[in-house]
């Protein structure tokens, strides 16, 4: 079994997704569930993860309806508001479709430096684990400092570090990202994706050795207990197929024993997610 642990679905408006710039046009259109469907049916996966792509309690509503439409959507990590008063109401709310399975806010993209400190988002966060839902995080490698010392104000939560934190491979630089994934993979309730990697390569002119190379430090730093494949499909589009995808991550893992490509393509995501 295979399950892509992220990909989005979207109804494209120019207003709603104003990062999608003009080195992007390939993603300036609707990806919804049927074109999903398409693209995993050829690459041979079974099920998927459907992860936010706007901030909005809209969107995750329209998620969640979307997933229990489509028996493949095994779940949703949506957004709420969780530097809200009223967040615990929106939790309440959200949370009693049992297809919700975690949330994302976009970190990388806050003007605050210091936003993974605020206390009321903590507060938001610390909620989280009153509705069995993990956190994604979505940062970038300049922020592993603030999301380690994020994560430890939250033992017992866990999280799922979304595309490695996004290395600077394009550079092809490595550090200080590998010391910090390292210490960040020494908290046992934080998982990673192996997803989203080739949008940080450059676009036309990556390798699969170099990929390989973020790959086997996640793989050191985190054991094949704790990594989840996903394509982050349809933003990979830009630099790769989806079927590719899935044949470089296929490859990776030819040499793993069948017990550790099962946890890796699957049994982890079920377990972090807690999917039913």
């Amino acid at each position: 079994m295979i399950i892509d642990s992220h990909h989005h679905l979207w109804k494209y408006s120019s207003a709603e997704f104003a990062w999608i710039d003009d080195s992007m046009t390939a993603l300036r259109r609707d990806f919804l569930a049927d074109d999903l469907l398409q693209a995993i049916q050829s690459a041979g996966v079974d099920g998927v993860i459907s992860v936010q792509a706007r901030q909005s309690l809209e969107e995750t509503h329209w998620l969640l309806a979307t997933a229990n439409e489509k028996s493949f959507i095994r779940g949703v990590v949506g957004w709420a508001p969780l530097i809200s008063e009223r967040v615990k109401s929106d939790l309440e709310a959200i949370a009693a479709d049992p297809k919700l399975r975690g949330l994302r806010h976009v970190l990388h993209d806050e003007a605050d430096e210091t936003f993974m400190a605020r206390d009321d988002f903590n507060r938001g966060v610390s909620l989280l684990k009153e509705f069995n839902l993990t956190f994604d995080l979505l940062i970038v490698e300049r922020q592993l400092p603030a999301a380690i010392r994020f994560v430890d104000r939250h033992p017992d939560q866990t999280f799922v570090l979304d595309h490695l934190a996004k290395p600077k491979i394009k550079a092809n630089e490595r550090e200080p990202w590998t010391k910090h994934i390292r210490e960040l993979a020494h908290r046992s309730n934080v998982y990673c994706k192996i997803s989203g990697m080739v949008t940080e390569a450059d676009h036309q002119s990556w390798t699969q050795p170099l990929l390989r190379e973020y790959f086997d430090i996640a793989l050191e730093a985190f054991g094949i207990e704790r990594l989840l494949a996903g394509s982050d499909w349809p933003v990979c589009l830009l630099a790769c197929g989806y079927n590719r995808w899935w044949d470089i991550l296929r490859q990776w893992t030819s040499e793993f024993s069948a017990a550790h490509r099962e946890q890796f393509f699957a049994l982890n995501a079920v377990k972090a997610y807690g999917l039913r």
